[in-house]
Parts: C-alpha cells; sequence; structure tokens
C-alpha cells in the first residue's frame, strides 16, 4: 500500500495518502480540541456520560466513555465502527470521530483525547520511530509481521499507547496487469514479469518513481523493466482503466480492492515480499485499556482477512453504503455481536 495513498507506506493519520506532509496546523488542533473537549477519556467508572456512537448494542450500564477515531477514509472509518460497536457490546459509551492530520491523530492519542484508532503495524512502526528517534531514522518495518510487531510494540508503550493483535487483513501496495496480458505473458508473480523481460508503463501516482516500495523496489526486487509512469494516482479507476485498455501494462493498485477484478485485471503475487507487514492492528491509550477492551478489540484479529476488507471497502465506495451498516453487518454474520 503506498502511502494511501502516495507510493511509501500510509501514514497512521493521513487523508487516503499514506505519508503526507507532516506540516501541523494550529487552527486544525484548536478546532479538534474543541469537538473532542466533551469526550472523556475511558474509565471503567459507571455512569459516565457520551453519546453512544458506535454500532453495536451497549448495555443498560456504561464501564465509561471511550472515544475511537478514525483517519478520514473509507477504511479506518469501517475499522472505526467495528471498534466502537464491540466496546458498546462490552459495556462501554463510545464517542466517534474523524483525525485526518498524522500529527494530530497521534497527539490525540498521546494526551488521550482519542482512546482507540485502527493503524498499520509497519507504517506506524516507523512513524513511531521517526518521531522517537528523528525523522532520519532508518526503518524498523519489515515484510515480517512478528519483526514490525517487536518493533512497534516498545515505542508505543514509551508513548503511553498500548499495540493490541493485529488483524489477519493485511494493506498493501498491489500490481495489476489485465487477465489477457498475464495470460499471454504466462505471468503469475512479479519474478515471472521480471524473468519475461518485458518493458512495461506503469500506471501510478508520480511519486512512485521514487518510492521505494514501488518503481525502485520493483526493479532492485524483481528486475522489472519500468519505462515510464503514466500519472493516474494510486489505485484509482483511472489506474485501473488505463491497464485494461493498454495505456499501461502495469498498474499500482492496494490489496484491499475489491474492484479490481471488474476492469478483467490480475494482481501479480509480490513473491519475493517486496512489501512490508501493514497488516491493521488496533492501538490504545494504555490509560484507557483495561481486559474487556482488550478482549473486546481483540476478537477482531483473527475474524478479519484480506478479502474480508476488500468487500467491505466495495460496499462502500462502490455500493454507497454506509460504513457503521457495513461495519455492524459484518459483525453480526461473525458471530462478535448479538
Amino acid at each position: 500500500m503506498v502511502g494511501r495513498r502516495p507510493q511509501g507506506r500510509r501514514w497512521a493519520g493521513s487523508t487516503g495518502g499514506r505519508r503526507r506532509p507532516r506540516a501541523l496546523v494550529a487552527g486544525l488542533a484548536a478546532l479538534l480540541a474543541v469537538v473532542l473537549g466533551a469526550a472523556a477519556c475511558g474509565s471503567d467508572t459507571s455512569g459516565a456520560s457520551g453519546n453512544g456512537g458506535g454500532s453495536g448494542g451497549g448495555s443498560a450500564q456504561s464501564a465509561g466513555t471511550l472515544t475511537v477515531a478514525d483517519a478520514g477514509f473509507t477504511e479506518s472509518k469501517i475499522l472505526a465502527e467495528m471498534y466502537a460497536a464491540v466496546l458498546e457490546k462490552a459495556g462501554y459509551k463510545v464517542e466517534r470521530t474523524s483525525v485526518q492530520q498524522t500529527e494530530l491523530a497521534q497527539s490525540s492519542l498521546e494526551d488521550g483525547t482519542v482512546d482507540a484508532m485502527p493503524q498499520y503495524v509497519a507504517t506506524y512502526a516507523d512513524l513511531l520511530n521517526s518521531k522517537v528517534h528523528g525523522a532520519q531514522a532508518a526503518s524498523v518495518s519489515s515484510p515480517d509481521l512478528q519483526k514490525s510487531l517487536a518493533a512497534l510494540r516498545p515505542l508505543a508503550e514509551g508513548l503511553g499507547l498500548s499495540v493490541l493483535e493485529p488483524a489477519a487483513a493485511v494493506d498493501q501496495n498491489a500490481f495489476a496487469v489485465s487477465r489477457s496480458f498475464a495470460a499471454q505473458h504466462h505471468l503469475r508473480t512479479l519474478s515471472d514479469l521480471g524473468r519475461s523481460g518485458l518493458t512495461v508503463k506503469l500506471a501510478a501516482g508520480p511519486e512512485c518513481a521514487t518510492r521505494p516500495f514501488c518503481q525502485p523496489g520493483l526493479e532492485k526486487t524483481y528486475g522489472i523493466k519500468v519505462s515510464e509512469i503514466v500519472r493516474t494516482g494510486v489505485d484509482t479507476p483511472q489506474t485501473k482503466a488505463a491497464v485494461k485498455d493498454g495505456t499501461a501494462q502495469l498498474g499500482l493498485v492496494l490489496t484491499t480492492d475489491a474492484t479490481v477484478t471488474d476492469y478483467d485485471l490480475v494482481a501479480l503475487t509480490d513473491d519475493k515480499k517486496l512489501q512490508n507487514a501493514d497488516n491493521l492492528v488496533p492501538i490504545v491509550t494504555t490509560k484507557s485499556l483495561t481486559p474487556k477492551v482488550s478482549a473486546a478489540l481483540n476478537a477482531l484479529a483473527p475474524a478479519l482477512t484480506t478479502a474480508d476488507l476488500a468487500q467491505l471497502n466495495k460496499k462502500v465506495d462502490a455500493q454507497r453504503q454506509k460504513p457503521a451498516d457495513v461495519a455492524k453487518d459484518f459483525l453480526k454474520d461473525k458471530g462478535l455481536l448479538s
């Protein structure tokens, strides 16, 4: 997944793009403080007030109030609604908010204005590493989930945050070709494309030319010859259409995009694991973490797969269903809501 959506990695609170600019806007911070000022930090004190904004069924007596944030794009909204629903089922009242700026999302978690938020393991590990050790710090993320978690957890703990269990669902960059192109050249993996010796045009965002998980990575890891970046964006309809009609032979999409096959495209397998382990993971302010919170959110880990997430995204983006409704239906299907 390129910076959701430029071609690096997605920072935690970016608006549809991973690695957005890091300038903190003071006015936005002040506005968020006003919006969230009434939301209490998580506690187990009964009788806390709050507008149960999630989609689950809360108990008659609240265990406290928690604020769950999303990062402003579809996938994050769906996950945040899932968090809200299972926390309400566990007895909490839940406030929902959206924080679309990376630094503001991080500071809101650290100061307890936000109690929980979905993040991506590898991307978030690098974000916190840069925060703790400076912008020039070497990457600590990896295609190996356990290694990325091992790097992430102590960084989060030092900032008063807890990393819960990651889901099986992973959102990564993927590279697609037309089904006819794949059949003609016997392509199933990115290694197959590299071995073919074919030169391809790559439909993507302009950042792809310099991002290590995009063109440079394809060339270095797989030996793929890229002659040109066709600037259609990351996982956009224009990118998929360009590959379908032959304007480009390869297109940058995402593993959680269920519409790729609608364009008669197939994603080539990242068999050498160029992309990092960006599994979805709940981040919770440690002061708000209780056994009930852990149990509720950790129950999502084995239930949510990459294919599930792709279909949920499609229901919202293509079928115009509401994220809260999509989340609630999924949880009911999985037996996680009564």
